[in-house]
């Protein structure tokens, strides 16, 4: 059972959220085995439809599904105060056998049922305690809580929810492309606005000879890891090894990751235009590093016409490593492979540029020849982690 969290709030759009979620989750669990998905008071019932159903690694997936506030395991019975207790006592007894105190929480949504809530709770309880005369009830810190729920067509039992992902479904907010690197901050940045209904896409930089065949996988697996979370996400790459070239040779030193960010920027929107993406997405945080002070990222998005997300503007380091170790990329992100954002560095980068210098420092190159030939090698990789 999987609690929806903000998607109730949506009104007449609900049932459009609704539609999407699961149609996201029965994607997920097309390996798991054969499942029914509905909905129902605010809540998505997956359901297996025979035995050979993994639901331990069905409850892995749906874990991972935007749009539930919570989620978990619960036993369906008759809506019958005896089924409701005999049911209690067999889908929980591992957990009753093994705590020294509970307490019954119940739900009736279905007014009809002709029992009311404090009463199913008391009834349950009486018959827990006789079945388990080790226990005693704690109303306010048990070992166990047992919720039954009594809904329109059945009764359930279970514990404590689970946290559930959060957020909205993938796919109801758009489409977006990132621009993602090997690092902690760009998957962390994925993963956020997936978070709010964006579709994924994934432009990559590579500068050959200067990058390896290892940084690209190290991307693949980065986004492997927020695909989960994500579904599917393609990725496109792109060389940018003469621009960058041409860039450190002939443009001042210390506007040079200020013109390079321009670029990527101009090339992620054009790739994005035919992706079908409506706006771009970068991992930077105010003031991070040099390139990330308000006076660099104000000429780096002059160049831009799409929108520019930056769920991280206002994030520091602890928070977003915090992030990263949540959505298991922290180990591949500090791997030692370099991307093409940390090669030909400036010893004194310019903090604050202003975009009369970095259009000047930029005129010293072709830069829409050099644009052009970067687009004319790119190459796409189709990523889903199952």
């Amino acid at each position: 059972m999987l609690k929806l969290g903000e998607i109730a709030l949506k009104g007449l759009n609900r049932r459009s959220f609704e539609e999407v979620m699961m149609k996201n989750i029965k994607r997920r669990l097309g390996d798991a085995g054969e499942f029914s998905v509905t909905s129902r008071q605010s809540t998505i019932y997956v359901e297996p439809l025979d035995e050979l159903a993994d639901m331990d690694l069905a409850e892995e997936r749906c874990a991972k599904v935007f749009g539930a506030v919570g989620y978990t395991r619960a036993g369906a019975t008759k809506k019958d105060l005896l089924h409701i207790q005999e049911k209690a006592v067999e889908y929980l007894r591992e957990e009753l056998e093994d705590a020294l105190s509970f307490k019954v929480e119940c739900k009736r949504s279905d007014k009809k049922f002709p029992y009311k809530s404090p009463e199913i709770a008391m009834e349950v309880g009486a018959y827990v305690l006789e079945r388990f005369p080790h226990l005693r009830v704690d109303v306010h810190h048990p070992d166990v809580t047992v919720w039954v729920e009594v809904r329109e067509e059945n009764a359930f039992v279970h514990a404590d929810a689970k946290p559930g992902a959060g957020g909205i479904p993938v796919g109801t907010g758009g489409k977006g492309m990132v621009l993602i690197s090997g690092g902690l901050d760009s998957p962390v940045a994925a993963w956020t606005m997936a978070k709010r209904g964006l579709e994924l896409t994934a432009v990559h930089f590579a500068s050959p000879p200067y990058t390896s065949e290892l940084a690209h996988d190290k991307v693949v697996r980065l986004l492997r890891k927020v695909s989960k979370y994500a579904g599917r996400i393609k990725l496109v790459t792109v060389e940018l090894t003469h621009l960058q070239e041409e860039i450190r040779d002939h443009c001042p030193e210390e506007l040079s990751t200020v013109i390079l960010r321009r670029y990527m920027l101009r090339a992620a929107e054009r790739v994005a235009r035919e992706e079908g993406c409506q706006c771009l997405i970068t991992g930077e945080s105010l003031g991070q590093v040099a390139s990330q002070t308000l006076q660099a990222i104000a000429c780096t998005d002059a160049v831009a016409e799409m929108p520019v997300f930056r769920p991280l503007i206002g994030s520091d380091k602890a928070e977003i490593v915090r992030t990263a170790r949540h959505i298991d990329t922290y180990d591949i992100s500090i791997e030692p492979y370099e991307d093409c954002c940390t090669i030909f560095t400036p010893k004194h980068p310019r903090t604050k540029p202003t975009l009369e210098m970095v259009e000047r420092g930029e005129a010293a190159i072709d830069g829409e020849a050099l644009l052009e030939e970067a687009l004319g090698s790119l190459w796409t990789t189709q990523i889903s982690a199952y």
